[in-house]
C-alpha cells in the first residue's frame, strides 16, 4: 500500500477506494444511457476505457482490505455502495426517481449486509 495511504485506517481506504470505483463502474455500465443514438460499438469502447480506472481502484482495495475484511464482508461493502451509487446516479444523471419498491429492495439487501457483519457468538 502506498504510503500515503498507509497512514490511514484500512476501512477508510477500503471504502473510499470501493466509492471511486463505484462511481466509473455507474459511469461505465449506465452512463450510455443517455446517449441511445451513440453507436453501440462506440459505446462499448467508451465504456471498457471508463472501467479501466474502476478496476485500477476495487483491485487495490480489495487486496489491501482483505484481511480486516473477509471475502465475503468485501463483496457485501462493494454491494452496499453500488446500490447507494446507482441509487444517487439514478435519480442525478439519468434523472429516473426512485419509488418505494426501490427503495424497499436495497432496504432488504442492506438488511442482508447487517448479517454479514454481526457477529454471532
Amino acid at each position: 500500500m502506498p504510503a500515503v495511504l498507509a497512514a490511514l485506517p484500512v476501512p477508510a481506504v477500503t471504502i473510499g477506494l470501493l466509492i471511486l470505483s463505484n462511481v466509473f463502474m455507474t459511469f461505465a455500465w449506465y452512463g450510455h444511457l443517455n446517449y441511445k443514438a451513440a453507436p453501440i460499438l462506440a459505446v462499448i469502447g467508451i465504456s471498457w476505457l471508463i472501467a479501466l480506472p474502476e478496476y485500477a481502484l476495487q483491485v487495490p482495495a480489495n487486496r489491501w482490505g482483505h484481511g480486516h475484511f473477509s471475502a465475503a464482508e468485501l463483496k457485501t461493502i462493494q454491494e452496499v455502495i453500488s446500490l447507494s451509487v446507482f441509487g444517487i446516479f439514478s435519480v442525478l444523471y439519468l434523472r429516473e426517481p426512485l419509488a418505494w419498491n426501490h427503495l424497499l429492495g436495497f432496504g432488504l439487501i442492506a438488511l442482508g449486509a447487517f448479517f454479514v457483519f454481526h457477529k454471532w457468538t
